[in-house]
């Protein structure tokens, strides 16, 4: 295996592990409980508090790519993830096992840095691919969490997870000391300085769009992800957690998708392959709206939706890191708050909805995102031609 295979693998296990540290509590949230002597009206805590803490480190920490070493960098940030999950792993307490999530989920934005360490060590050539491959290890450490906390929960209990979780972190500082090249950066650039251009940012076009785009594209995921337990476990199929889980394995195949679509950017096609995937996830919504109907419908709708959703990503992600090569750290930090707010938005307006009218109004409202993120996609197109018409002109 290549040099260049090696650290393409190693960022892509970065990501997968950092990313689990965010997701292992979901589906072990009643044994914790149980275990810390919790009301289920605090267990809610558990999965928000590491949220919270990676929303702050988007906005604060993954601006420091643009000043310092980011071998180091990452370096220092699995270190400390590393030790919110002992935190978790011993805590006795709910405030220290919230100590210990947030702290994990503050330095989980190395995901972040490391996307674009990974970019700026790829040639142009290659940088889509990169992107895919790594891009393919955050979407492996999301839906493979949920498989890894119920089997390590199973057999030696919830603790064993965040145990788990922080010798691995550990185990991969020592290949970035070892695998990754130094990163030198010119360090008289302040902090205030960097947060200004990540500010300045709000007032690109190309930026905008695709934060935009991703806002939409991930309000679409979190209505399927956060929602879809909800009509499984309702007649007429009333599934266990367990089987419920199962369908997070279809959702691996956007991990396909974001492999394609890296290849296809590579070749000067990621804005076509945004419409394409857009048009896709829309449609993607005419299966899973079946959830009260077809089981296989579910299925398929879930692989397309995260095939689509993948796409996109990649896609995004190499426009911005190709026109933006001077400050990638601040631009992916900064495009990740949008990703952070859909998500949210998402899963908060599925439960809402679904409350309300059922799964049918729920698969309404993941479509009407997705046409929201086509809309927007449309009309930059229009809009990129239209000024490139008036500069010929």
């Amino acid at each position: 295996m290549s040099l260049t295979s090696c650290r393409r693998m190693l960022f892509a296990v970065i990501c997968a592990v950092a990313v689990a540290t965010i997701y292992v509590a979901q589906p072990v949230l009643a044994q914790i409980g149980d275990d810390l002597g919790l009301p289920e009206a605090d267990l809610g805590w558990i999965v928000t508090t590491g949220q919270l803490g990676y929303l702050i480190g988007l906005a604060l920490l993954v601006p420091l790519g643009d000043m310092f070493d980011r071998r180091k960098l990452i370096a220092v940030h699995l270190l400390l993830a590393a030790v919110g999950m002992a935190l978790a792993a011993l805590a006795a307490q709910l405030w220290l096992l919230l100590a210990g999530l947030a702290t994990a989920g503050l330095f989980a934005v190395v995901v972040q840095i490391t996307v674009a360490f990974a970019s700026d060590l790829s040639t142009a050539a290659e940088r889509g691919r990169t992107l895919g491959a790594v891009t393919s290890g955050v979407i492996i450490g999301i839906l493979g969490a949920r498989v890894l906390a119920g089997s390590l929960a199973a057999l030696w209990g919830w603790r064993s997870i965040y145990v788990v979780l922080a010798v691995l972190l550990i185990a991969l500082t020592c290949f970035v000391l070892k695998l990754l090249p130094s990163d030198p950066h010119n360090v008289r650039v302040t902090y205030g300085a960097v947060l200004i251009s990540v500010s300045r940012l709000f007032r690109e076009r190309l930026f905008v769009s695709r934060g935009l785009i991703a806002f939409f594209l991930f309000a679409s995921f979190g209505v399927l992800w956060s929602g879809l337990a909800l009509p499984l476990a309702a007649g007429p199929w009333h599934l266990s957690t367990t089987q419920i889980g199962l369908f997070g394995i279809a959702g691996l195949a956007g991990a396909l998708g974001a492999s394609r679509a890296g290849q296809g950017a590579d070749a000067g096609r990621a804005n076509v392959i945004t419409g394409g995937a857009l048009v896709l996830l829309t449609a993607s919504w005419l299966a899973t709206g079946q959830a009260s109907w077809s089981l296989w419908a579910v299925v398929v709708g879930v692989i397309v939706l995260d095939f689509a959703v993948q796409a996109v990503h990649v896609s995004n992600q190499h426009l911005l890191t190709a026109a933006y090569s001077h400050q990638t750290s601040s631009v992916i930090g900064g495009y990740m708050l949008f990703y952070s707010f859909g998500s949210a938005v998402g899963a908060t307006g599925t439960t809402a909805v679904y409350s309300a009218t059922g799964w049918a109004g729920s698969s309404l409202l993941g479509a009407a995102f997705a046409l929201c993120a086509l809309m927007i996609w449309a009309v930059d197109r229009q809009s990129a031609a239209d000024t490139q018409r008036d500069m010929l002109v």
